[in-house]
Order: C-alpha cells, then structure tokens, then sequence
C-alpha cells in the first residue's frame, strides 16, 4: 500500500507518514474531505446528460454526504455509518440554525433516494425526480464549505 500526503510530496509505502512536514493533520483530513464534493458533483451532471437517473441521484447524494463529512470533522464528530453523519448534522447543525432547515430536508431526501435507488428493487428515478434537486446540491456544497471556511476563523 502506498500513502502520499495531501500537504508534502511525502509518498512512501507501508503504514505512517515518516519523513512527512504537515503540520495540521486535520485540516488536511477537511480539505481531502471537500475535494470530492466538486467531483462526484461533476459525476452527477454526466449522469444527468446521459439521462442515468438513478445514478445521478447517488452522486449527487454522495457530493452532500462528502461535504457534510468534511464540516463533521472540523467539529470532532465522527461516524461509520451514514445514518449517523446524516444525525450528527442534523443535530449540530440544522436544529441549531447553523445552516437552513432546506439543507437537512435536502440532505434526508438524497439519503432516502441513494437508500431506494441502490437497494431496493424496481426504484427508477425519473428526470422531474432528480432535476430539482441538481442546482440546490450546487448550493448545499457551496454552502456548507462557506461554514467550514468561517469557522476556521
């Protein structure tokens, strides 16, 4: 296995980072957590394009869940299953009025789509399922990555 810093050019096999100069792990942990918001994103406005309707709804369920992972990390929170992000952003961040109660509807419904779309059978999204829901990802990213930015103030 091979493990490169997000930081330094440090790349090296086996476990550790020997010979590595970050000096702020997690804010690396944040950052590599935000990056693939903007990609998988991207990956639902393909889909999209290629009319792949359920597909479209788990990376766009997926861009919100790796934004949503990013700001639990900058506060401590941490869970291995996804129904415990999808709590621990609700509690400490829609029920306290840090961000819209819009987001944590938005966040739940995406949930439940990649939930059905995945696992159960015969669920086939359609255009008028999905569509509305791309711009308000856009917005969901953007957002939730400006409460990272101001409070690493």
């Amino acid at each position: 296995m091979v493990f490169a810093c997000i930081r330094c050019v440090a790349v090296q096999k086996g476990g550790g980072k020997r010979g590595c100069r970050a000096v702020n792990y997690k804010e690396d942990i944040i950052r590599y957590r935000v990056e693939p918001a903007e990609g998988t994103y991207q990956e639902a406005l393909l889909m999209q394009r290629e009319k792949h309707w359920n597909t479209c709804a788990n990376r766009l369920y997926y861009a919100c869940f790796y934004a949503v992972s990013a700001l639990l990390q900058q506060h401590d929170f941490s869970s291995g299953k996804h129904s415990g992000v999808k709590a621990f952003f609700n509690q400490h961040f829609v029920k306290t009025g840090i961000l819209d109660k819009e987001f944590g509807r938005l966040y739940s419904r995406l949930f439940d789509a990649r939930q059905e779309g995945d696992y159960i059978d015969f669920v086939r999204y359609a255009a008028e399922d999905v569509e509305p829901w791309i711009e308000k990802v856009r917005l969901f990213i953007e957002t939730v990555e400006e409460v990272i930015e101001k409070q690493k103030e």
